[in-house]
């Protein structure tokens, strides 16, 4: 049944190897189900509830990728997807999460239009490779200051530039708090437990990472969680269960304003999940389909169109069950370098995202200095890209150069992309070298000064 179904022996496999396979992609992405709650709790959103969204959603689509397209391709809710919903939704400032799940199941949406009428694909075309790395890099940027701030390594305040004096330097245990911005940007203090504990996740993390050992991420979460019970930052509530089925009251299943988030005129919102899930999920296809030997001469694949049927259908499914933008995950590399070639390596992880569901009160312990490591880490993995730019032609590099400064200086990924279409086609244009920019350049740089104009900006 497996090989019918898999085609096992076509693709020069084994049932055992395939396993083997999912439970390494499995535990190279795990760490998600600790680090979106935490992530998304700054929205006002209950951990637990976020925890189980975040397990089913990338569950279900996994194991419908592995099925329906027999690709060893991973989803789950994307890193930097999530630090910007949360951005754009945090408590008290931003909008509902309940819109910002609206704007996400609408990204969905439009995701499967654009794929259905293959104009998906004539954007992965017509974007060039320094922006698609730019994106990269300036999410990685983005998600670094957000595991800054969750650490309280960094502590950003809005607010007048107060130079400090030697009492409050004194006061702060001798800490620099110097602040040259109107952002009153300061360095957390390392009395405070919190703090501390990030560092010491970080340096262990960090070393996991240099070591090579698979799981680091996830490994490095646990023990600085376990580190911080001593320390009092991880508090264990009494008549703790660990393992316990888990609750169906309280989720955020269907709780998604779609009409809300179309009143308050998010489409900026809409096009950032749209634009940012767009590049992301095709170069980890490409990438990963490429790395296990599943692609033509010509870097071609038939499957690459179902697959991105999947991730559309999973975008809208994840924001219908309560979490962010769901993505492939470019850990299903690691599932691929221990062999995996067919979608019974995505079923395997699929299931054992959903048996995680038992592990629900683990979760709930997990604080953000634990996490927060891993978002710092993840952002040097994505930032590592910049080396794929050239810098050297002006016309390419400066694009890109704006287009990663803008994201994490103005907190804002959609204003980073916006900035690199709209400077890219000026300077090709410019320097006469038309035939450089496809002609989707030009409708998207029509679209975006429209926006900035009839919009305003954010």
């Amino acid at each position: 049944m497996l090989e019918q179904l898999f085609k096992l022996q076509e693709n020069k496999t084994t049932v055992r190897t395939e396993i083997v396979a999912g439970l390494t992609t499995f535990m190279t992405m795990a760490y998600i189900l600790f680090l979106n709650p935490n992530i998304l709790a700054g929205t006002g959103m209950d951990k637990n509830a976020v925890f189980f969204a975040t397990a089913v959603a990338a569950g279900v689509i996994t194991i419908i990728m592995g099925l329906f397209v027999n690709f060893p391709i991973a989803l789950a809710p994307g890193m930097g997807l999530n630090a910007y919903f949360a951005a754009v939704a945090a408590q008290g400032v931003g909008m509902p999460w309940q819109a910002a799940l609206g704007a996400v199941f609408l990204s969905g949406i439009i995701f499967l239009i654009l794929t259905l009428t293959r104009v998906r694909q004539i954007l992965m075309v017509a974007i060039p490779n320094s922006l698609k790395r730019a994106i990269t890099v300036g999410i990685g940027l983005f998600i670094t200051i957000v595991g800054l701030k969750m650490a309280e390594i960094t502590i950003i305040q809005a607010g007048p530039v107060i130079p400090p004096t030697l009492e409050a330097l004194q006061q702060e245990g001798g800490v620099a708090t110097l602040k040259f911005f109107e952002w009153n940007i300061s360095m957390g203090s390392f009395h405070n437990p919190a703090t501390m504990l990030a560092i010491i996740g970080l340096a262990i993390t960090a070393i996991l990472m240099a070591k090579r050992i698979k799981g680091s991420l996830l490994i490095g979460i646990i023990i600085t969680t376990l580190i911080g019970i001593p320390m009092g930052v991880t508090v264990i509530p009494e008549n703790f269960t660990p393992f316990a089925l888990p609750s169906f009251s309280g989720l955020y299943i269907g709780h998604l304003d779609i009409m809300g988030a179309l009143e308050m005129g998010i489409w900026t919102v809409v096009f950032t999940f749209t634009f940012v899930e767009l590049f992301d999920t095709f170069g980890t296809l490409v990438g990963t389909a490429g790395k296990a030997g599943l692609l033509d001469k010509n870097g071609q694949s038939p499957k690459i169109g179902k697959a991105m049927l999947v991730d559309a259908f999973g975008v809208s499914f994840g924001a219908f069950m309560g979490t962010s933008t769901l993505t492939a995950f470019v850990e299903s590399a690691a599932g691929v370098g221990e062999g995996g070639r067919t979608g019974l390596t995505a079923v395997t992880t699929g299931v054992m995202f959903l048996l995680a569901l038992v592990i629900a009160p683990l979760a709930g312990l997990i604080p953000n200095a634990a996490t927060s490591p891993a978002l710092i880490i993840v952002g040097l993995l994505m930032v590592s890209a910049i080396g794929e730019i050239d810098f050297n032609d002006f016309t390419e590099g400066f694009p890109a150069f704006l287009t990663i400064i803008l994201m994490p200086f103005t907190y804002n990924i959609a204003n980073g992309i916006a900035a690199g279409i709209i400077f890219y086609t000026i300077l090709k244009v410019a320097s006469g070298r038309t035939k450089e920019v496809h002609w989707m350049m030009y409708l998207l740089f029509a679209i975006i000064v429209a926006r900035f104009i009839f919009l305003g900006g954010e």
